[in-house]
């Protein structure tokens, strides 16, 4: 029998197993990672010396690479968790608990990053002084670090506590009892142990992506004037649901409430694509409540982002931390707004009101509410609460070195009675989650109890609703035709200088809706009609081409087959429910002439296509922002034989010709056709020694660095590229 045992848990994620040297190693630890190693049946519920518990892993390996296609691949915020509490390695007297602590093994560069991260996730602002940063009096500072510290027992701990760090560089190392590990190239490592090896791959292949672990239906929303769909009622370990999350429809506008893990995909299964969303309002710092922000920047423009200075300042340094990007860099990704505390913030006529929960890290409970008859309509987001018996027992006098003060504790049981048309509250219990017996008497119209992996029980029951993934809940009826504006509005984006009247003339065309995986347009068939995508999202498929690319609202298809009276290239599908504005084709063709931009249209279309199969603008990235990048790009030419630095304030993407890319650590790249090479300022760090040397004769475009600093999913493509050449290494 072999002695080292290797399960691939999914895509990117191994298990190994040495079971005589007591070794259990999590290969790769993207978001969602414990719900991947739960359903494959890799932590399951044991009893060890009569005490329930958990099994799972004792050491991870991390990622050599931050971030691959566009995924974060190092969250080990919930591994750690669940092997210090669920597995009771760090609860007192517990059997598991023998001194011995979770190992993160990797190189010291990610694992300085994950340590800084798992510091964040544990203790979010960790001093007084980092809470009157942000603008916070000193007595409130001084009270919240105090609950603070209830919380952790009375002393911010350094991570090097709970985790212990095992470099991984040239050489090999030993993991545990004779098991060695060493690195064979960049991500891929070989174990050993009595003779035996096995050898772990944890890169990703182009177009590849770690997957959900749970399966979500296809639905088709309908989003009235001020209406909550439910995302997910879930926790971090709930291996069938999204964690605990919202969307908040008004006037027409799309909030997200938190983004966790997968939450692309939950949008996705709504038919909601990240161009639509308007903004997110964050609740605290948790990977079950933040990992899904990288998400939100794969669109063409800066999604608003709203909290409190506090909570934004605790999610921005967590972030920067793992990512290795400074805070305002995060700023630029999105569109940030300050939420004034205790007070009723005016988001574009929606109001919101954030009262701090008392929690481990910067946390607040949300209210939104709209003005109709008969008073306001009222929807509560209660994520992350304390229960009344968690609060009494931190409750302590205002002298107490660290305790909930009387003020802190009351204000919070203030904002959690509010009464709400509708109130989602979590009832994870323990330490730092609610309980539903609290809400027996709440005087809202609509308990909905979430947070939870379990069943609920008979009592909480009695209590409160559930809400399945896709329901909605409407407090007020919409009577304004949301679609039709938006249609109006992307047409005018794309065609600004066309009289109102011929836009109008084609908003009268009809709203189709499409079912998950229909094709929209076949490569090869007739362009029958050109589609303006209204809502959800579409994949483009080339023929012979490995990749999709992805579409969302705002992207007109199959315009220049139309005009061009030619099949179609390529072929667009639904991934979830796609609502489009259908333009016959003789309707389109005369629009466009009659707007004199035939030929316009006909001659961007070749450079927009190859824009588009360059993987920067692959993705997200809408015609209406590819034209405008073709207008501020200028054509160059080199020649074999030339060599350059990499342009600092200019991104180069190359159209034909070939170069190769040095540095001074070792690394080199061939660049080809769709390679890009510059905008080094977005790297954050000094890059020296870089080179290019042209191969063969190159035609590009030069593209100014202020057109792609407007675009996040350009700038976090580009990360992921500068990392890879010059910082992970």
């Amino acid at each position: 029998m072999s002695a080292i045992r290797k399960i691939t848990v999914t895509t990117g994620i191994y298990w190994i197993e040495v079971a005589d040297a007591d070794l259990r190693l999590l290969c790769g630890c993207p978001a969602d990672v414990v719900k991947h190693l739960a359903r494959r049946g890799l932590i399951l519920p044991i009893e060890v010396d009569g005490v329930a518990c958990e099994s799972g892993p004792n050491a991870i390996l991390l990622s050599d690479l931050a971030i691959q296609n566009g995924q974060p691949c190092n969250r080990a915020e919930f591994p750690v968790l669940q092997m210090l509490y669920l597995q009771g390695m760090l609860v007192p007297e517990h059997p598991n608990n023998t001194g011995r602590r979770p190992r993160i093994v990797g190189s010291r560069h990610q694992i300085e990053t994950q340590m800084a991260y798992l510091f964040r996730g544990n203790y979010g602002l960790a001093s007084q002084d980092e809470l009157i940063e942000t603008g916070m009096p000193p007595a409130q500072a001084e009270a919240i670090m105090r609950m603070k510290l209830a919380f952790a027992f009375g002393r911010i701990r350094p991570t090097e506590e709970l985790i212990e760090p095992m470099p991984l560089e040239q050489v090999a190392i030993e993991i545990h009892n004779g098991v060695r590990l060493r690195r064979v190239r960049t991500n891929v490592f070989e174990i050993a142990y009595g003779g035996e090896t096995v050898e772990i791959d944890l890169n990703l292949a182009p177009g590849e992506h770690y997957p959900s672990p749970y399966t979500l239906g296809n639905y088709l929303l309908e989003p009235d004037y001020f209406a909550v769909a439910h995302t997910g009622d879930g926790d971090g370990w709930d291996m069938n649901r999204p964690a605990m999350g919202c969307i908040v429809f008004f006037q027409g506008r799309v909030y997200l409430v938190d983004a966790g893990p997968n939450v692309e995909y939950a949008l996705s299964a709504l038919g909601v694509g990240v161009n639509e969303i308007d903004g997110i309002f964050q609740t605290h710092c948790h990977d079950d409540h933040l990992v899904g922000l990288t998400s939100l920047i794969t669109g063409d423009r800066r999604i608003a982002y709203y909290a409190v200075p506090m909570v934004r300042a605790s999610a921005f340094k967590k972030l920067a931390a793992v990512m290795q990007l400074s805070e305002r860099e995060f700023g630029r990704l999105f569109d940030v707004h300050d939420l004034q505390l205790d007070s009723w913030n005016d988001v574009a006529g929606l109001e919101v009101r954030p009262t701090l929960s008392p929690h481990p890290v910067e946390t607040t409970v949300l209210y939104f509410r709209a003005l109709w008859e008969g008073g306001y309509r009222v929807y509560g987001h209660l994520a992350d609460i304390a229960s009344e018996r968690v609060m009494n027992e931190l409750a302590a006098p205002d002298d107490a070195p660290y305790g909930l003060s009387a003020a802190l504790r009351a204000q919070a049981l203030d904002a959690y009675r509010m009464r709400a048309d509708v109130k989602k509250i979590d009832i994870g219990g323990g330490l730092i989650h609610g309980e539903a017996r609290d809400f027996r008497n709440d005087p809202s119209g609509k308990l909905i109890l979430a947070h939870t992996a379990r069943r609920l029980t008979e009592e909480e029951r009695a209590i409160g609703s559930g809400a399945s993934f896709g329901t909605v809940d409407v407090l007020i009826e919409g009577s304004s035709d949301t679609f039709r504006r938006r249609a109006y509005e992307y047409l005018h984006s794309y065609f600004a200088d066309v009289p109102k009247f011929r836009i109008r003339h084609l908003l009268n065309c009809e709203h189709v809706v499409f079912n998950p995986e229909v094709l929209l347009l076949r490569a090869g068939e007739a362009v029958a009609n050109v589609y303006l995508v209204l809502s959800g999202s579409v994949e483009l498929l080339r023929p012979g081409v490995a990749g999709a690319s992805l579409l969302s609202a705002g992207s007109i298809l199959g315009d220049a087959f139309a005009l061009l009276d030619m099949p179609a290239a390529e072929s667009y599908r639904a991934l979830g429910f796609v609502r489009a504005l259908r333009i016959p084709r003789d309707l389109y063709v005369d629009f466009v002439t009659r707007s004199a931009l035939y030929r316009q249209t006909v001659q961007s279309h070749d450079k927009r296509e190859f824009l588009r199969s360059v993987p920067l603008f692959a993705d997200g990235v809408s015609g209406i922002t590819l034209n405008r990048l073709l207008q501020a790009a200028e054509a160059r030419t080199m020649r074999r034989g030339d060599r350059l630095l990499p342009p600092r304030d200019e991104l180069v993407v190359l159209e034909s010709g070939s170069a190769q890319l040095s540095t001074s650590a070792g690394y080199r790249e061939r660049l080809g056709a769709g390679s890009h090479f510059g905008a080094v300022t977005l790297a954050g760090v000094p890059i020296d020694g870089a080179d290019i040397e042209v191969l063969e004769d190159l035609r590009a475009y030069s593209l100014p660095i202020a057109e792609v600093l407007e675009l996040p999913v350009v700038r976090w493509k580009l990360l992921e590229t500068h990392r890879r050449r010059y910082i992970d290494r």
